[in-house]
């Protein structure tokens, strides 16, 4: 009775509170959204503004008396929040991230039978991590951006990391301090790999950084700001967390610089340089940075600050830890006395031996009770807040990661992870303030993070009329096959914790090796089988979303099975029986080139974009030739010990660069039999890295080539493949792991 007589008086308020006066700035933001989105629709919306009587976010959707849809909300992102809401449940469409896939709509909009109302749990909903500026938009432009930013506001984001143009900050504040211009830009690693170089994991790998990027990244982060603010974002600016140039010691000498500890394999010339918090020069260095950030950027208050993220500090005694804590927040707020300091915690979960108890409580209470918060980052994983007395009072965002270096294979324990969600918002804690998303790559189906994001809101959906909804809306239409199909993929095949993951096709090929990067799936392949079967029964696949399910879901099963055939390949080789490993290998080539057709179907499952986007970020030809080997290097051979670890299951990149190294695999297995002699992996691997690193280097135009009818192909896969996954090696699980060099 209370929770209905509640629900009245709210009602009640929202309805004395429209406001009938001229539009202002978020009525205008509002129609201009919708105007980028659905520019046929934007006279069928009417927005209008109202009181939060609870002091939270909260939208509400109704039908006017001249049929038009209503929405209305106490500002812009709340709003938007709500015209997401009556297009996911009321038109059954879907909002990409991406610039270049348009809103399929209805020709006419349904009318809302009776009105929605939510309100938002949290205060703060938070996206992005640093990784996705590398591995998913190094080389986007302000159209990719404007949508990003749209999604992230229709999605309820109010709190996203910004990152982009900081480069030129520091340039700007490393001259005046005196370092060259060959100095500053050497330092600086090439656009692909700046987030690790942010995060001071590594200085100057496949630099210099061009002057070109420094001036349109500048350009770049003011728009991608202005747009964000004015959807009543508040976005988190960084500021200096110590990591300097080693340069800074020819100015100067006597300060305390160190070394930080050593990171994924890569040389000691590539390890970053930290300057002691308590060194004067330390404040000095902040204010620089952030009065000069401020002049170009402006300031929300929120800065992210990450000092010995997956790196050694130079002591781990608590009173150190505690120490540096407490300086760094002195010399931050000495600038900006209104600055909150926000903190991945994924440092504490990366390297838990480390970091105790005892240690985290130091390096957390070094700083006043609410003056830090943090990212507690991969919690379909590790919740620490659990662990940590929820971050010893310190406010925290609970965030589901669900993707490493933009693997595109699928994963994520997307249902328990809503659970564990669900629990925390009960029992987190008073300091819980928002819930969010840190994934490190945008190239997977997007329905986790919109799953997760909208739990932040008083929605109240279960997880089956969700999944439903979900189904509908991707095919634009109800489809009971295409509800079963994801009811079999949100509760046996997205169970799996994300981890660097992959199929075996994407990784540098070797004869059972097993460690170091996954292949391993906790679901039968006959699982995913069925749900296949039930995506393909679809009248058609028109819509954009559909397609994208028809295509991962069928990569990630020939993948599994691929991991099946090479099993058997080298069991041959055991037996030294000549026939059957060419008839395995020939087997396992056609899967590749079946990979290369069914990815070949969506640009966004094809090499070609990212290799495009690249070359048109630069304005001559060696800067198109400097920024394409970044895109090329970043997701094959990395850098350091990291081979591998943005791989995906691409067009163009399955072709021309996977399928090569397994023809290399392959021929040098069948010739070591033909000759009677031992397989040498040692003598591949080197031959391997000499073609691996000639890809990189190649500028060779690649063009993917789509067939005539996805739906078509993928029912000639599934009549082709579905007896041996249902009676041979691929009914077992997929349990091995192999490691990439």
């Amino acid at each position: 009775m209370t929770m209905f007589r509640n629900t009245c008086l709210l009602m009640l308020a929202l309805l004395l509170s429209c406001s009938p006066k001229a539009e202002d700035k978020d009525l205008l933001a509002m129609r201009s959204m919708v105007e980028r989105l659905v520019p046929a629709y934007v006279e069928n919306f009417r927005f209008e503004k109202i009181a939060a009587p609870n002091g939270k976010d909260l939208f509400q959707l109704d039908t006017s008396d001249n049929g038009k849809i209503v929405i209305r909300g106490n500002n812009v992102n709340a709003m938007a929040m709500g015209l997401n809401h009556y297009l996911r449940y009321y038109c059954l469409t879907t909002v990409s991230w991406y610039a270049d896939i348009p809103v399929e709509m209805p020709r006419t909009l349904p009318a809302i039978d009776k009105p929605v109302l939510a309100e938002a749990k949290v205060d703060r909903r938070f996206f992005l991590n640093y990784c996705t500026f590398g591995y998913s938009m190094p080389f986007w432009q302000w159209e990719d951006w404007e949508r990003l930013i749209d999604w992230m506001a229709l999605n309820g984001i109010n709190m996203p990391l910004a990152v982009t143009g900081q480069e030129s900050v520091w340039y700007n504040v490393w001259r005046k301090i005196g370092l060259t211009d060959e100095e500053i830009r050497s330092y600086f690693t090439g656009p692909a790999y700046l987030p690790w170089h942010r995060m001071a994991n590594i200085d100057g790998w496949n630099g210099p950084l061009p002057k070109h990027w420094l001036e349109s990244q500048e350009q770049l982060q003011k728009r991608i700001l202005t747009r964000e603010r004015e959807l009543n974002m508040k976005p988190v600016l960084p500021a200096f967390a110590g990591h300097v140039p080693a340069a800074l010691k020819r100015i100067h000498p006597d300060a305390d610089i160190q070394h930080l500890g050593k990171w994924a394999g890569f040389d000691r010339q590539y390890r970053c340089s930290f300057l002691n918090p308590e060194e004067p020069l330390f404040g000095s260095i902040q204010r620089l940075y952030l009065e000069e950030q401020t002049r170009l950027f402006g300031t929300d208050h929120i800065y992210g600050i990450d000092p010995f993220n997956e790196v050694d500090p130079p002591s781990w005694d608590p009173e150190y830890l505690n120490k540096v804590a407490a300086d760094i927040h002195h010399t931050l707020t000495a600038v900006d006395p209104e600055a909150e300091w926000m903190q991945m915690a994924w440092l504490f979960y990366f390297n838990q031996g480390d970091w105790t108890d005892k240690r985290i409580k130091a390096l957390l209470t070094g700083v006043p009770q609410g003056k830090m918060s943090l990212l507690d980052y991969h919690c379909e994983n590790v919740e620490l807040w659990q662990r940590t007395d929820s971050f010893y009072g310190q406010p925290y965002i609970w965030c589901y990661l669900g993707n490493f270096g933009g693997n595109t294979t699928l994963t994520g324990n997307v249902k328990e992870s809503g659970a564990r969600l669900e629990n925390a918002l009960l029992q987190g804690g008073d300091n819980l303030q928002g819930i969010g998303s840190t994934l490190e790559g945008l190239d997977v189906v997007q329905f986790p993070y919109e799953y997760i994001l909208e739990k932040a809101w008083t929605l109240n959906k279960t997880d089956t009329d969700w999944i439903h909804a979900l189904a509908d809306r991707h095919a634009g239409f109800v489809s009971e096959p295409l509800r079963e199909a994801w009811n079999i993929l949100f509760n046996q095949v997205y169970v799996q914790v994300p981890t660097t993951l992959g199929i075996l096709s994407d990784f540098r090929p070797a004869m059972k090796r097993t460690v170091f990067y996954s292949t391993a799936t906790d679901y039968p392949n006959t699982v995913l089988l069925q749900a296949w079967k039930q995506l393909l029964q679809v009248p058609d696949c028109t819509r954009d979303a559909l397609r994208l399910d028809i295509i991962t879901v069928g990569r990630q099963l020939l993948g599994n099975y691929f991991l099946t055939i090479k099993e058997e390949f080298d069991r041959m080789y055991g037996q030294k029986d000549l026939q059957a490993l060419k008839m395995k290998a020939a087997e396992m080539r056609k899967l590749l080139d079946e990979l290369e057709q069914l990815t070949a179907f969506h640009s966004h499952t094809s090499v070609a974009g990212w290799l495009s986007d690249a070359r048109a970020y630069g304005d001559t030809p060696e800067l198109k030739d400097y920024y394409e080997k970044n895109a090329r290097s970043l997701i094959t051979t990395w850098g350091g010990s990291l081979n591998d670890y943005a791989n995906r299951t691409w067009a163009g990149l399955v072709s021309h660069y996977y399928a090569k190294r397994w023809d290399m695999y392959l021929d040098a297995v069948i010739s070591a039999v033909e000759e009677n002699r031992e397989f040498s992996q040692d003598e591949l691997d080197e031959r391997m890295t000499v073609f691996e690193e000639s890809w990189v280097q190649s500028t060779h135009p690649i063009v993917t080539t789509p067939g005539d009818d996805l739906l078509d192909y993928a029912r000639s896969l599934l009549s082709k493949y579905e007896d041996k996954i249902l009676y041979g090696e691929g009914a077992q699980p997929q349990n091995a792991d192999y490691q990439c060099r």
